[in-house]
């Protein structure tokens, strides 16, 4: 399988507070990989480390290499606009922009200068499964949806700027098991098209829809294989605990 993301003897740290520690991790095209462990491990933090979120921290550190496929994440050359068209974010809490449902896709592809007629708004929301329901809507405000599809309208945001990696920071932990289903279906079936990185504390969940598990702890990488291999054969003692649920 062909690389699309990497980590590589990367480190974190805000101010004194270690948090990332010599990850090296590398992220297959076209699969979904699901980052678990337990609360404060570093999941998040190596999710945004692809998407340069860190740079609004004035206390961050990093160091190590980054990469999307040959290219540095962290070339200070590339703007980190241009990095967040190819890797797109999704995240925990569903943030629409209050504008309209339309608009709420329209308005990221103005302004980095792409098409944004309403094929390309209407393929978006196909992509994330919601056109059936909004088709007659669109001008609706985004904040009327439930809460489910205000997380599919954020994946048709982001989809619409065709990027080549999805990071996904626990999008579904805020919704019911219905729309969570909903949007496990969307994910399996975005990884046609995109590279998918996931965080999730839903066990059944990464056994759902992940072809790759990494457990991390304490922002380490503990053990990392095919998510069969992961929850069936665990190598690792502590793996083993986890998705137990003996400590977590």
């Amino acid at each position: 399988m062909k690389t699309k993301l990497s980590a590589e003897n990367l480190e974190i740290s805000f101010g004194t507070k270690e948090v990332l520690k010599k990850i090296n991790v590398s992220f297959n095209e076209h699969e979904i990989t699901a980052l678990i462990g337990p609360s404060g491990c570093g999941k998040s933090t190596l999710l945004r480390s692809f998407n340069r979120m860190h740079d609004l921290s004035p206390d961050a550190k990093i160091t190590g290499s980054l990469k999307l496929e040959n290219l540095d994440l962290y070339d200070r050359a590339i703007p980190v606009t241009e990095i967040r068209k190819r890797i797109g974010m999704v995240f925990q809490k569903a943030n629409p922009f209050p504008k309209s449902i339309y608009e709420n896709i329209a308005y990221g592809l103005k302004i980095n200068n792409l098409p944004h007629g309403k094929d390309v708004i209407e393929k978006a929301l196909r992509e994330a499964f919601l056109w059936d329901e909004v088709k007659n809507d669109l001008k609706m405000p985004a904040t009327r949806l439930s809460g489910g599809q205000q997380q599919r309208l954020c994946i048709a945001r982001a989809v619409a700027l065709r990027p080549e990696v999805i990071l996904m920071d626990e999008p579904c932990s805020a919704l019911d098991p219905v729309s969570t289903l909903k949007i496990e279906e969307l994910i399996s079936h975005l990884k046609e098209k995109y590279t998918i990185v996931i965080v999730t504390h839903n066990m059944q969940q990464a056994q759902r829809i992940a072809d790759k598990t990494v457990f991390m702890y304490l922002g380490e990488v503990k053990e990392e294989g095919e998510t069969s291999q992961i929850f069936n054969a665990p190598e690792n003692e502590m793996t083993l605990n986890y998705i137990n649920g003996n400590f977590g």
